[in-house]
């Protein structure tokens, strides 16, 4: 019997060594298109991914776009060109430990460093003294709000935001719900990094398509090109230590919170009701309670939590509506 467990333990040793170290899968014709039209900049050290495409003759108007967890600029591509026809400017980044940019570890990540690095980067381009139309999803929502705040006190290099669009993000920590394996990876503690290396793409897909609806889920191909963003970079080493944005949002409520309700900036809301990490009727009905001067474009029954990607035409006409109505 001893000699069993110990033939049993020389093979997996070198089989799971292998697997830790498997290369992050190629990057789709599309994905890499992606890549090849952005740019980088530097923040303390760190390359920062972006692209800026500019867009409709005639326009002024600047759109800087947020994106959500655990995925990247990427997910803005169904709306890109839509987008392009509407603003001179059309901005995406991918956030510190996202997408396409540096995933440094150990490392405190923060949604205060998030919202520096939107700062930073519109200084990179020359637009810190340009108003801002500020559209954003889920994670990136968090990061609107302390832009919101800053703006609200006029921080020193704040971004000047002519408008905010959320949607389908956790603002209210009373109404957010993560998923059972975010909740393990963010407490998880020293198992978390264990996990982390043992994820791979069914476990990762399968957990995604849970916040997908039922009529409106994302290829194969899209799946991979989502995780293939995660692994650049051995991404998926520090979702635990990204997740920590979740507790942040509790112990930051009445700060970002009060950034919503105090604004006189035109406020929208996109939402998707079959959000399973943020429900209807329960957030749609506290949001509508807190926020009554905000509009709100709630779309078909069946989108879920990533409505950019489920309905792109039903969300562009909802945001562009938003728009031109001020």
């Amino acid at each position: 019997m001893k000699e069993w467990w110990i033939q049993v333990g020389l093979l997996i040793v070198p089989l799971l060594a292998v697997y830790l170290h498997i290369p992050p899968p190629k990057l789709s014709p599309a994905l890499h298109s992606w890549r090849s039209s952005g740019r980088y900049f530097i923040y303390k050290n760190q390359n920062i991914f972006y692209r800026d495409s500019s867009g409709a003759l005639g326009s002024s108007d600047t759109v800087v776009l947020l994106h959500g967890f655990p995925t990247s600029s990427y997910d803005w591509y169904k709306i890109w060109e839509g987008l392009t026809q509407r603003f001179h400017r059309v901005i995406a980044l991918d956030f510190i430990g996202f997408g396409f940019s540096d995933k440094p570890r150990p490392h405190r990540y923060s949604i205060f460093e998030q919202a520096n690095i939107v700062e930073g980067l519109l200084g990179h381009l020359g637009l810190r003294n340009q108003r801002i139309n500020l559209l954003s999803h889920d994670y990136g929502d968090t990061v609107a709000q302390e832009l919101l705040y800053r703006y609200e006190h006029n921080k020193t290099g704040c971004v000047l935001i002519n408008s905010l669009c959320l949607s389908n993000g956790g603002i209210f920590p009373e109404t957010h719900y993560p998923r059972f394996i975010q909740k393990i990876l963010k407490d998880g503690g020293l198992l978390s990094p264990v996990i982390t290396r043992l994820m791979n793409y069914y476990f990762f897909s399968r957990g995604l398509r849970a916040v997908f609806g039922p009529y409106t889920q994302p290829s194969e191909a899209e799946y991979w090109d989502m995780w293939t963003a995660i692994r650049t970079n051995d991404g998926n080493l520090v979702v635990d230590s990204i997740l920590q944005y979740i507790n942040q949002r509790k112990k930051h409520r009445d700060r970002w919170v009060g950034a919503l309700t105090s604004t006189s900036v035109p406020l929208h809301l996109i939402y998707g009701p079959l959000d399973p990490v943020n429900p209807y009727p329960e957030f749609l009905q506290l949001y509508k309670k807190v926020l009554p001067l905000s509009t709100v474009s709630v779309l078909d029954d069946h989108i879920s939590h990533y409505p950019q990607l489920e309905d792109p035409t039903g969300f562009l006409n909802a945001y562009l509506n938003f728009i031109n109505s001020f």
